[in-house]
């Protein structure tokens, strides 16, 4: 008797869904061996915000543009977790997001091509490229932006196989929310649009439909209400103080990053990118982006591009606007000396992933009809090598990627902690003593001034224990001055202070303006600033 149709799609779901499972558990198991064990030290390229998040998600605060309401609400969830400190519990988040967004490239991998070797290998091939890596073991936004790109992609995807219309109200829910997350997710709103001229354009043609998708929209924008509403309640760190609509309106469209063009912000020491020039700017960019996949993938991807652009022209739009999109937003941070730009292309090779898969989906059909002789073999070693590929490139890649063994936060806040004299000031920026003094309660004698320069309008995160506005923090503790040293001067007039090493302190600006600069303790992080 020949199987049951339906038995056999009961079995190939079966194996789809483990396969699914299988891709999860071994993203799962690397990240979390590979994951950070404590709050993170600030440094460049990609822990320049992490010490900030790490403070700010616990005490459900307001962080810096565009104040991620949707993250710090869902990650506080992480924080009741009965194991590792608060900081671990957040950086454990970003695994987790990152498991979730290869699931999900997975699924659309498999919408794209019905293979599930050419899904799991292009999920795995994105799971482990070094710029989405990197951000699945720290505390970062960048997997959670992961996963709502590549969750719009599913529903669209399976909106074309379905033609349910219910799922484009979900996808229009999903773009509302990716933009209360991160900017950059507004690439879902062209793509989806062309994606679906393409496929049925008579779906705008219904205005009551319209009306419901914008309804649904609006629906995923929600969260943005936790900005005014925590800034109202004086959460324990408030960037921004979006409490007026300005200031609201300044954060979520990004309009707080200003250029560093003021006499206060020429006093910056720039970052090692924006003294380059622009052909090796260029160069930078293309190493980023050409080492994220297996030469053999790029290939491949290149053959799924072109088979889209030829059979599939609707994906190819869809995929095509966000990676383009997003590789120009890499370009332009990296432009202005941002070293963090490759973290902006995540978007682009979560797409450049799934033409990948397409490649695979055109090579595999030849070899599946090969069913005589020792052509049945070529299916499996063909199988068994692209699966094998992102996970020799995550051997190679493990150590590099590697923050178990970061505890560079953890020794900044001791030695802090154990070495500052009681009631002193301490210089530093968006360093983890946020995190000491918010979430963990320790030194909370300090006064601890922030006067450094950041890239945005700041409000009320330079000092502590005052809540103060930028104006009259600088009145009283000299921080428009962001060489450091009026802050300096001001708090040795009150006691002892000193420099937390954040690895741009102009060290020779304190000597001129008169102190002697004196290490703390012998892993040259803290230093005393003695005046002569």
């Amino acid at each position: 008797m020949a199987p049951d149709p339906d038995d056999r799609q009961k079995v190939s779901r079966r194996w789809a869904v483990a396969s699914g499972a299988g891709v999860a558990l071994v993203l799962a198991a690397v990240y979390v061996a590979t994951l950070a064990p404590t709050v993170l030290p600030y440094g460049t390229p990609y822990t320049l915000d992490s010490p900030m998040l790490q403070a700010a998600v616990p005490v459900l605060g307001v962080g810096h543009p565009t104040g991620y309401p949707t993250y710090m609400m869902l990650t506080h969830l992480f924080t009741y977790l009965p194991f590792g400190d608060a900081a671990y519990r957040v950086n454990l988040a970003s695994a987790v997001y990152g498991v979730m967004a290869g699931a999900a490239v997975y699924a659309a991998g498999l919408l794209l091509g019905r293979r599930i070797v050419a899904a799991a290998a292009g999920s795995l091939a994105f799971g482990f490229c070094g710029a989405f890596w990197s951000q699945a073991v720290i505390a970062e936004v960048y997997t959670l932006n992961a996963l709502f790109v590549a969750l719009g992609l599913c529903a669209l995807l399976l909106w074309r196989d379905r033609r349910d219309d219910r799922l484009l109200l979900v996808f229009s829910s999903l773009v509302g929310l990716s933009l209360t997350h991160h900017l950059s997710s507004a690439l879902l709103v062209p793509a989806g649009l062309l994606f679906v001229a393409l496929v049925d354009r008579g779906v705008f043609s219904k205005p009551g439909f319209l009306l419901k998708g914008i309804g649904s929209f609006a629906l995923g924008l929600l969260p943005l209400l936790y900005l005014p509403i925590r800034a109202s309640m004086n959460a324990p760190l408030n960037e921004a103080d979006p409490s007026t609509p300005g200031r609201f309106l300044n954060l979520v469209t990004g309009g707080s990053f200003l250029a560093e063009s003021s006499e206060a912000g020429r006093q910056c020491v720039p970052s090692s990118l924006a003294l380059e020039g622009p052909v090796p700017k260029l160069a930078s960019f293309g190493r980023e982006v050409l080492v994220q996949f297996p030469l053999a993938f790029l290939a491949i991807g290149a053959v799924g591009v072109l088979y889209l652009l030829l059979r599939d022209r609707a994906a190819a739009g869809l995929l095509g606007v966000i990676f383009l999109g997003s590789l120009f937003h890499g370009l332009a941070y990296l432009w202005l000396g941002i070293e963090d730009f490759a973290t902006f292309t995540i978007p682009g090779l979560l797409t450049f992933a799934l033409c990948v898969s397409a490649g695979l989906n055109l090579l595999l059909r030849p070899l599946e009809n090969l069913r005589a002789g020792p052509g049945r073999v070529l299916p499996v070693a063909f199988s068994a090598i692209v699966l094998a590929l992102p996970l020799l490139g995550a051997w190679n890649a493990y150590a590099p990627l590697d923050r178990s063994e970061n505890d560079g936060g953890r020794r900044a806040v001791e030695a802090v902690a154990r070495n500052a004299e009681r009631g002193a000031t301490v210089l530093h920026h968006r360093s983890p003593l946020w995190y000491m003094a918010l979430v963990e309660e320790r030194r909370r004698d300090l006064t601890l001034v922030d006067p450094f320069c950041t890239s945005w309008d700041r409000r009320t995160d330079l000092v502590w224990p005052d809540d103060l506005a930028a104006g009259a923090s600088a009145a009283r503790y000299g921080t428009d001055d962001t060489t450091g040293v009026e802050a300096a001067r001001k708090a040795a007039e009150n006691g002892p202070v000193y420099v937390l090493d954040h690895g741009r302190v102009d060290y020779g600006r304190f000597r001129r303006a008169g102190f002697e600069v004196e290490p703390v303790g012998d892993d040259r992080l803290l230093y005393e600033l003695v005046p002569r």
